[in-house]
C-alpha cells in the first residue's frame, strides 16, 4: 500500500499544519490541517483505493470547505466595525 493511502500519514500531515498555523498565524494552515484530518478520517473509516489524484481533490475540496467555514465563523458581524482605543506607540 503506498504511503499518501494510510490514515496515520494524513493525521501526521494535519498535526504538522496545525502547529504551523500557531506559529504563522492567519487561519490558512488550519484549513488544511483540518482537510487532512477529516480525509484522514475518510481513509480510516474505510475510504480508500481511489488513486491519488481523487485523493488529492477531495482533500482540497474539504480545505476549502473548512477554511470557508472559519471566515464564516469568526468574520467580523456584518456592520461591526473594529475600534482601536489605545495606540502601540503612546
Amino acid at each position: 500500500m503506498t504511503l499518501w493511502a494510510e490514515w496515520w500519514v494524513w493525521m501526521s500531515a494535519a498535526l504538522v499544519l496545525a502547529t504551523a498555523e500557531v506559529l504563522i498565524p492567519g487561519y490558512i494552515f488550519l484549513g488544511f490541517a483540518i482537510g487532512a484530518g477529516l480525509m484522514g478520517l475518510l481513509i480510516l473509516i474505510g475510504v480508500s483505493g481511489i488513486g491519488l489524484a481523487l485523493t488529492l481533490v477531495i482533500f482540497a475540496v474539504l480545505s476549502l470547505l473548512s477554511y470557508l467555514a472559519m471566515r464564516r465563523f469568526f468574520a467580523l458581524r456584518k456592520g461591526q466595525v473594529k475600534v482601536w482605543e489605545t495606540d502601540i506607540n503612546d
